[in-house]
C-alpha cells in the first residue's frame, strides 16, 4: 500500500501571519518578509509531524493510494480522515493497462476517522492476481486554515515554534 500527495498545501494557506504572531516577531520593519520561506518550511514540517501523527489531513488536497488487495471486500477503509470525494477508483493490471470503475458501483462512507469505500452491491471489484486498485480521493478538513480545528491549529503552531526555537 503506498500513499502519494498529489497535490501540495499552496503556500497562500499556511497561516504565515498567525505563526509570526505566535512567534512575536517584530514588525513594520522594511524587512519583515526576510524570514518567511524559513517560517514556511517548519509550518509545512510540523503539518506533516501532525498530520502523521493524527491520521488527520489538515489543509485539503488530492491523494492516489495503491493497494494489492481489500482488506474487507464489503468497505475499504482509507488511510486518511477526513475525506470529502472519491475522485476515481481503477485497477491497473499486470499489463500496466487501467479499467475505470463506473462511479455508480462505489459510494464514500464519510467519517471523521475512518472513512470507507463501500461498494453498492456487495463487494467491492475483484483485484487481479498481480493486479493493484488504485484509488484517487480528496481529502482534508477544508481549503483554509480558518477550516481547521483548533486544538490541531494550535498544536501546529506550537510544533513549529518549536522547531524555529531550536533550528
Amino acid at each position: 500500500m503506498m500513499l502519494i500527495e498529489e497535490t501540495a498545501v499552496p503556500p497562500a494557506a499556511l497561516p504565515l501571519a498567525e505563526f509570526k504572531a505566535h512567534l512575536r516577531l517584530g514588525t513594520g520593519f522594511a524587512d519583515d518578509d526576510i524570514q518567511d520561506p524559513v517560517l514556511e518550511s517548519f509550518l509545512r514540517a510540523a503539518i506533516a509531524a501532525i498530520e502523521g501523527r493524527t491520521g488527520k489531513v489538515l489543509l485539503e488536497r488530492e491523494f492516489s493510494w495503491a493497494l494489492h488487495q481489500w482488506r474487507d471486500a464489503a468497505g475499504q477503509a482509507l488511510p486518511v480522515a477526513p475525506v470529502s470525494a472519491v475522485l476515481s477508483l481503477g485497477l491497473r493490471n499486470r499489463a500496466d493497462e487501467v479499467e475505470v470503475i463506473d462511479p455508480g458501483l462505489y459510494r464514500l462512507e464519510q467519517d471523521a476517522h475512518r472513512p470507507l469505500v463501500r461498494p453498492m452491491g456487495t463487494f467491492l471489484p475483484a483485484i487481479g492476481r498481480g493486479a493493484v486498485a488504485e484509488i484517487r480521493f480528496r481529502a482534508g478538513f477544508g481549503a483554509g486554515w480558518s477550516d481547521v480545528p483548533a486544538d490541531l491549529a494550535q498544536a501546529v503552531l506550537m510544533l513549529a515554534a518549536h522547531y524555529y526555537e531550536y533550528r
